[in-house]
């Protein structure tokens, strides 16, 4: 929201008696001088809200004026409107501005704390902010906070973190937009602001904390007052966090249902916790293999009983695992049988690697390759086909396949493949299929019209 946004977000009616508004006059802005509209189903929905007013006026006579609105009918409205409209709405009268204020109406909130000299996007209202925090600090429920790359910004963020000291949140997300400014952030300004909705919650089922310098005491702290609801947590690429610090949520967190970790924070000990007859099936884990220091990142083995005992547990857990490596620190990755359904890779990664591939991943359901190089891959992709029964979904980017092994990839996965996304430039034309043919060819494998992916010519 715009700094420059004259609208009093924190109105009060102290005066003898409120404003009152004629029938078919509302004096609202038309929505191209307030917020330009993005999304078509909105402006719909706003359109819808106005002339359900008007509509209102128009049927009742006994309505004098549209501030006699029942209550419920105009926060019904209210919650089809922007904030900058609501807003603005609330300045009409005293009984919209009670209903500007009417808890249902503050249980989502995202701060949008951006920078005006370094960032485009729009920053919620300093005012409005205040407001929040003083009279409905209590009633957020579902609570994003979005900042750009400035460190301001993510302290700004934990602020107003560390002021609410009466929440009763339920989900929390600290996204950055751009580089994420919260490690830029003093860990102790951090840990504790964050801490103060640990310990005030009570009830917290989902936390998104990417690219945070959360550390394993703030996570105790979180344990100690959310374990019985926590359900999602989020926290990749958060380096001040210890394989200890993971287990102990594990330990203690029973109805914990998706996890993103990093793979430095995946053990034995931490499948085996998530296995355990105590905890309630896991849906989702998803692991980021990164590589810290190129070259010199030593990766460890996790042991396939370990994978098992998931696996036996919660046999419909998705396992999605995100590779940022070069090619000679895969090493201690699918020598044995992984029950991964996602594979993305990032970077170029071997043939060798592929097959390991197609002989250990059988619960493969979506593989995705960056680049590999100048060598066919069509033994390792009709050998996925053979053994990755699961397979619905496959991306190539720089890879060289031969129109023949395509072809015969496609036909023997058939139409269970919904998602086929292969760069013409992929395709290397052999002696039995050109460019041309294979369209048609795949399309009739896939029971579908099919055409390879175009490079963009601008």
């Amino acid at each position: 929201m715009a700094a420059a946004t004259t609208v009093n977000y924190y109105t009060n009616y102290s005066g003898s008696r409120p404003c009152r508004m004629k029938r078919g006059r509302l004096n609202i802005k038309p929505d191209s001088e307030v917020l330009p509209i993005c999304d078509g189903a909105v402006k719909r929905r706003r359109s819808a809200a106005v002339g359900f007013l008007c509509s209102q006026s128009q049927q009742h006579d006994s309505v004098e004026d549209w501030g006699n609105l029942p209550h419920h009918v105009v926060l019904h409205i209210f919650q089809y409107l922007s904030l900058v409209d609501r807003a603005r709405a609330s300045s009409v009268c005293r009984p919209w501005n009670d209903v500007f204020h009417i808890p249902d109406l503050w249980r989502r909130f995202e701060f949008e704390l951006n920078q005006p000299a370094t960032s485009y996007l729009k920053s919620t209202h300093p005012d409005l902010i205040q407001q929040i925090i003083k009279r409905h600090a209590q009633h957020l429920q579902y609570v994003s906070f979005k900042v750009d790359s400035c460190t301001e910004s993510a302290e700004a963020a934990c602020d107003i973190l560390s002021q609410l000291v009466n929440c009763t949140i339920k989900t929390l997300g600290l996204i950055s937009t751009a580089r994420p400014s919260f490690m830029n952030v003093s860990q102790s300004h951090f840990v504790s602001a964050l801490t103060v909705v640990f310990v005030n919650s009570k009830s917290l089922s989902s936390i998104k904390i990417d690219d945070t310098p959360v550390d394993d005491p703030s996570l105790k702290v979180l344990v100690a007052n959310n374990s019985d609801t926590l359900k999602l947590l989020k926290m990749s690429s958060c380096p001040h966090v210890s394989p200890a610090g993971i287990l102990c949520v594990a330990d203690q967190c029973h109805g914990l249902r998706e996890l993103a970790l990093n793979y430095h924070l995946l053990s034995d000990e931490l499948l085996l916790a998530l296995s355990s007859e105590k905890h309630v099936h896991l849906e989702h884990l998803r692991i980021d293999v990164v590589s810290e220091n190129p070259g010199q990142t030593q990766f460890h083995t996790i042991k396939k009983s370990s994978w098992d005992a998931v696996v036996h547990h919660s046999p419909k857990v998705n396992i999605v695992m995100y590779f940022f490596l070069y090619e000679e620190e895969f090493d201690p990755f699918f020598c044995e049988q992984t029950p991964v359904t996602h594979l993305y890779f990032g970077r170029a990664v071997s043939k060798e690697m592929l097959g390991r591939i197609g002989l250990n991943c059988p619960r493969l359901v979506e593989l995705v390759v960056c680049a590999n190089g100048l060598e066919p891959l069509d033994e390792e992709l009709i050998r996925i086909a053979e053994r990755c029964k699961n397979l619905t979904a496959i991306g190539l980017g720089e890879c060289e396949v031969t129109c023949s092994g395509f072809i015969e990839f496609v036909k023997m996965c058939g139409s269970r493949l919904t998602q086929l996304s292969i760069m013409e430039e992929v395709l290397v034309p052999d002696n039995s299929y050109s460019l041309e043919q294979i369209h048609n060819e795949v399309s009739k494998y896939l029971g579908r019209m099919w055409f390879p992916d175009m490079m963009p010519t601008w």
